[in-house]
């Protein structure tokens, strides 16, 4: 085994710029970017130094809200040149959630576009910030966020008052003497923080997730040596970059190989099978959904993959229908899969382009270098043998630093002998290969989103009509998973299905938008009072007729 690598994200970009000058880093097909290694190491150094130029300093949260657009990228390696952090917002949030993460996240900077679908980003940070559009630019002043002074505009129309543009942040890169951006660019250390990544747990409300250089760094490496990834490929991104998938599986593996990126805004089924054909990539990234998306499209057949040979299906539980069909009609046959959870930034488990396609579509593969993993028993913590089902849990290099500011979660995430407990419920065969059978927590997992009910749960309690709201997932052939809202009104109130989806989706991000709302009297429940959530699922699966989806097999 190779061993681990000691250097950071700011560092190895500028290697690979160094080894490979001239050759494509990141093109767009949508519009007119392109950069080789060196002009993108540049753009990021200007950036970084227009950054502390704004007095943003080591150790200072930068958060960024946007589709995969090329300002996502260039703060990513900025902010890690200058050992800032990195928070990545969803960008399905609306202005509760944002609000909520600036707040715990302490957000010096907030770089953001326009919006995204039904979501007015420059709108609701107004909401969020009514003096903004009349504060001098760098001394906004909010007691309700008392961190956030900059808001940097990366969008297309002219910038909003109050509001500085992504532009001019770059060209005030000369304000920085290129010592004291040297400085602080060798004083980063493997071990720092560079990115958080806000994940919810069971108490409903997200956590920040702290992940180091060496966390991701050594994780990318590992993700793209299973998928035999060299400096000749070339990877579709069409996964949103503020989730692992695309920071880590996506961008990480392709910076450890020195592999060229296509990034794709945000994903639409044809614009990733131009992308794939006209940039001759040899690797695509999606959740199960994406696959189905394109290989149902009326135009799939028009377009030719002659080059595509690997990527990772991962996610959400992936149909073992799906990857033979991606094997067969996308030519993907070195396709892999991967396990893990962002805590574990995030990979432990995948396949590689070795194992059989039996091996790749029933299992998530083998234990990652550097990485032990063990399945016990939930209730007594004994440690378990082959093929019985119990918590999965993790420890090694890419395991988080913690939550941000949340010890007691921390702690109960991570065991004293530094195994994270995943509270994912697998087994494991005689030959070291894991297969995920289900979950402890409650999580529903939507088309690659995670969505944790009791978030929604407690919006819905707001709500003066309900008297108590239990969120479950139940069966969807499209997405995995959808959600079920199961409501008890109080006492002579009435109200819709509608009206519960539209309170849900004008607070809330889109897809926490329950597709199921029942009325009920009661819930089904233990002895002591506990709900029985499996028995609601259950229950639902009779109600909606989603017995097929439920036959489903997943690996």
């Amino acid at each position: 085994m190779e061993p681990l690598m000691n250097i950071t994200v700011g560092k190895l970009l500028e290697e690979v710029a160094l080894k490979y000058p001239n050759d494509e880093a990141v093109k767009y097909i949508d519009r007119d970017y392109r950069r080789t290694w060196k002009e993108f190491n540049d753009e990021c150094e200007r950036v970084a130094r227009g950054l502390m130029a704004m007095g943003i300093k080591k150790g200072d949260h930068v958060a960024i809200w946007a589709t995969n657009v090329p300002e996502w990228l260039i703060t990513l390696f900025a902010t890690a040149k200058i050992g800032a952090v990195l928070v990545t917002v969803n960008t399905n949030y609306k202005v509760f959630e944002l609000e909520y993460l600036l707040r715990q996240s302490d957000s010096k900077v907030l770089v953001m576009i326009d919006g995204f679908k039904d979501a007015d980003y420059v709108n609701i940070v107004n909401e969020l910030c009514p003096t903004l559009a009349e504060s001098k630019i760098g001394e906004y002043s909010n007691p309700m966020l008392p961190f956030l002074k900059y808001v940097v505009y990366a969008g297309k129309k002219e910038t909003p008052a109050g509001m500085m543009s992504f532009k001019d942040v770059e060209n005030m890169y000369d304000q920085t003497p290129y010592e004291e951006f040297k400085a602080v660019y060798d004083s980063c250390d493997v071990h720092d923080v560079i990115n958080m990544q806000y994940t919810s747990g069971t108490t409903g409300f997200p956590k920040g997730v702290m992940l180091t250089h060496y966390n991701i760094v050594n994780n990318g490496k590992s993700i793209g040596d299973c998928m035999k990834f060299t400096h000749a490929d070339k990877l579709c991104i069409p996964v949103p970059f503020f989730h692992c998938f695309g920071l880590v599986l996506a961008v990480m593996a392709a910076l450890t190989h020195s592999t060229s990126m296509v990034p794709i805004e945000y994903y639409r089924p044809t614009e990733v099978m131009r992308a794939v054909q006209d940039e001759q990539c040899t690797a695509v990234h999606g959740v199960p959904t994406m696959f189905i998306a394109m290989l149902e499209h009326p135009d799939f057949k028009k377009y030719k993959f002659p080059k595509l040979r690997t990527g990772i299906m991962a996610g959400s539980p992936c149909p073992i229908k799906v990857m033979q069909q991606v094997v067969d009609e996308m030519g993907m046959k070195e396709i892999t899969i991967s396990y893990g959870q962002t805590e574990a930034s995030p990979v432990c488990t995948m396949t590689t382009t070795d194992d059989s396609i039996e091996v790749r579509v029933s299992t998530v593969g083998r234990v990652m270098p550097y990485v032990e993993a063990k399945i016990v028993d939930p209730e007594t913590g004994e440690e378990l043998g082959p093929n019985v089902p119990g918590e999965f849990c993790a420890r090694g290099y890419n395991v988080m630093k913690g939550y941000y500011k949340m010890e007691e979660a921390t702690s109960q995430a991570i065991d004293k002998d530094g195994w994270l407990h995943t509270g994912d419920l697998a087994t494991v065969d005689e030959k070291g290969y894991y297969k995920i059978t289900g979950r402890i927590k409650d999580m529903i997992i939507r088309g690659g989103e995670n969505i944790y009910p009791k978030e929604i749960e407690e919006f819905l309690y707001t709500n003066p009509k309900i008297s108590d709201v239990q969120v479950i997932g139940v069966p969807s052939q499209q997405y995995g998973e959808e959600i079920a809202a199961c409501i008890i009104l109080k006492e002579n109130e009435t109200m819709t299905e509608d009206e519960v989806r539209e309170a849900v989706k004008s607070h809330m991000a889109r897809h926490k938008v329950p597709k199921y709302v029942a009325f009920m009297d009661a819930f089904p429940m233990t002895a002591s009072g506990k709900i029985q959530k499996f028995k609601l699922r259950e229950w639902a699966i009779d109600e909606f007729n989603l017995g097929d989806a439920a036959q489903i097999e997943t690996a």
